[in-house]
């Protein structure tokens, strides 16, 4: 194959518009039936080197193995995503894809992002979360992982938070990473939109290790009074891991909360184990409008779970989110990845996504409960029908 066959099978790609899979509807969002980003939508020239006389086969030089878990904003009127992109190596780095569609047609940047490279132990860097903040900043932070040398285990490793800032999605200032004293390590770490009794909040996820969280109790909330030097001490909790549920194992913050005349709502993932393996699915919980670390509302099950073919690719059975965006209109993207291979898109509206949150039933968390309340839920429903 040329270069220029190359060319025209991913401009194709990019112009390829999506459609809603009306195949399983369930009232509170749209799932879409292509992903709008995976490791063929990265140009060409990131992958091959179109000189023949220097590449005469034409053979990839530096493979792509998959492209997911991505933060998300608006900016200057473009749908923007920063998403994680894998390469053969396993090394992972950031990308920018722009559309003027929330769905379709995301284009990279024609280069990668460069982070500055201020810790010289960092290997690898994942997961950022977008925050555009009211002090006018746009900050993204994400997983800084570096090996741990304190064992004689080559798999051991050691994650914090890592922060940068932004005004253009271009030009990033890398900040130190997050210090929590009261946690060894960190992931899954978002930066709350809004000031909170004037003070920086940052949604954790205290972890004893890298892999397991341990004693780390849930999704935990901690304040600083400097972002350029941010150290949190109390962490307080929010949404708790519970025995049985979608979160037992673990779970951490996904999106950047939505801001609602009812509250913060939140779109996380939970984590159980199973025979099979972990099983990560995605929830959604509020907290107050006055004190976003304290829930208001929780409801029962996932949001989101893998469906399809989502549940196949490198890491089965998962579905991630740490990006969405909230239109001006009311709509709502949730940008998620399956498996750990590849980018979708859910659509719903933030009244759909209110009603949900604080009309669906909270979990109550015996199966002998979970049953009176279904079948309370029946015979309400069998009688409004007249049955």
């Amino acid at each position: 194959m040329t270069y220029n066959e190359l060319n025209r099978r991913y401009e194709a790609l990019i112009a390829k518009k999506n459609k809603v899979d009306e195949s399983r509807y369930n009232g509170i969002f749209e799932r879409w039936q292509n992903p709008v980003l995976t490791r063929d939508h990265v140009p060409p020239f990131w992958v091959f080197d179109p000189n023949p006389e220097t590449n005469p086969h034409m053979m990839q030089r530096l493979g792509i193995n998959a492209v997911f878990n991505s933060g998300a904003i608006m900016l200057d009127g473009k749908f923007c995503l920063v998403a994680r992109v894998e390469g053969a190596d396993r090394k992972s780095f950031f990308a920018v894809a722009k559309s003027d569609s929330p769905v379709d047609g995301f284009r990279f940047l024609d280069e990668p992002v460069i982070l500055p490279d201020t810790c010289p132990d960092e290997t690898n860097v994942y997961d950022m979360r977008l925050t555009k903040h009211e002090d006018g900043r746009i900050y993204g932070v994400f997983c800084s992982e570096s090996k741990d040398r304190s064992v004689n285990d080559l798999s051991a490793a050691t994650a914090a938070a890592g922060i940068v800032r932004t005004k253009d999605l271009v030009s990033w200032e890398r900040l130190p990473n997050l210090k929590t004293l009261r946690s060894p390590q960190q992931r899954n770490v978002l930066l709350h939109p809004e000031f909170v009794n004037g003070k920086y909040a940052f949604y954790t996820r205290p972890m004893d290790d890298f892999i397991e969280t341990g004693s780390g109790g849930g999704i935990g909330f901690g304040l600083c009074d400097d972002i350029t030097n941010a150290v949190i001490d109390e962490e307080k909790m929010t949404s708790v891991r519970k025995y049985h549920t979608i979160t037992e194992s673990k779970n951490g913050a996904g999106a950047v909360p939505i801001k609602t005349d009812r509250g913060w709502i939140h779109i996380a993932h939970g984590v159980r184990n199973t025979a099979a393996g972990l099983r990560y699915v995605i929830y959604a919980f509020a907290t107050a409008l006055d004190d976003p670390s304290r829930v208001i509302a929780e409801p029962s099950g996932f949001l989101i779970a893998p469906y399809g073919g989502e549940r196949v690719g490198d890491v089965s059975n998962v579905v991630f989110t740490n990006g969405a965006i909230a239109t001006p209109d009311g709509k709502v993207y949730i940008y998620y990845a399956s498996s750990d291979t590849r980018l979708h898109v859910a659509s719903t509206d933030i009244e759909r996504l209110t009603d949900y949150v604080f009309n669906t039933p909270s979990d109550p968390l015996r199966s002998a409960d979970c049953v009176r309340q279904r079948v309370g839920f029946i015979r309400k429903n069998l009688e409004y029908l007249g049955k």
